[in-house]
Order: C-alpha cells, then structure tokens, then sequence
C-alpha cells in the first residue's frame, strides 16, 4: 500500500504553482532525470507530495545555493547515496543486536546451567 507522501496526486500546473516554478520546467526536469513523476491511465503527469518536495529542494539549491543543474544532479546522487548508507547502517545495528541478545542469553543459560551443575 502506498504511503500519503508517494501518492501521485497533483497535476503539472499545480504542481508547478506549489513549488513556484513554471510547468516547462517541470518537464525539464523529468527529461533529465531529477524527477520521475506518476502517470494516470491518460498518462497524464501526477506529483506526489515526495516529487514536491524534491523539486522544492532542486529549485532551492539552484535559486538560493547557485548549483547549476549538473551540481543538482550530483547533490540528489550523494542523498540518495546517504540515504541508503543510513538504511545499511540501521540494519547493520539491528542485526549486531540481535546477535548481542542472542549471546547474553546464551551466556545467561551457562550460568545457570553451571548453578544448577554446582547444586549437584
């Protein structure tokens, strides 16, 4: 099931009025990859409140920071790229963990098991 924020929703001109930019460029972007927006059955464009505020990003980046296109491009790699680094890392805690538990239960059943040996 699709969350709220990656449901496409919003048509190109409101999409476009939301971030503050014109739907041409919209379409800009989607032709060189920063944004891939949902399609309807008419295969018309829909952003979802994700694609919002990606572009909302983009447009700051480029009007605020200066970045030419080919500097967005490579700042949306490296968060992506950091995102997924931080999804490896959580798992890689998870897992460290639950070997963790695992053991200290472990450990906890040889101190018992040499308590009840030393009853004997």
């Amino acid at each position: 099931m699709m969350d709220w924020e990656s449901k496409p929703r919003y048509v190109i001109s409101i999409a476009a009025k939301m971030i503050g930019i014109e739907a041409h460029t919209l379409r800009y972007y989607e032709r060189l990859g920063l944004v891939q927006p949902g399609r309807s059955s008419g295969n018309i464009r829909l952003y979802s409140e994700e694609d919002v505020d990606r572009l909302r990003y983009i447009k700051a980046l480029m009007s605020d920071c200066g970045v030419n296109l080919a500097g967005v491009e490579v700042a949306l790699k490296l968060m992506q790229r950091m995102t997924e680094m931080q999804q490896q890392l959580e798992e890689m805690e998870r897992k460290i963990k639950e070997v963790a538990e695992a053991e200290i239960e472990n450990i906890i059943e040889d101190i018992i098991e040499d308590a009840e040996w030393k009853e004997v």
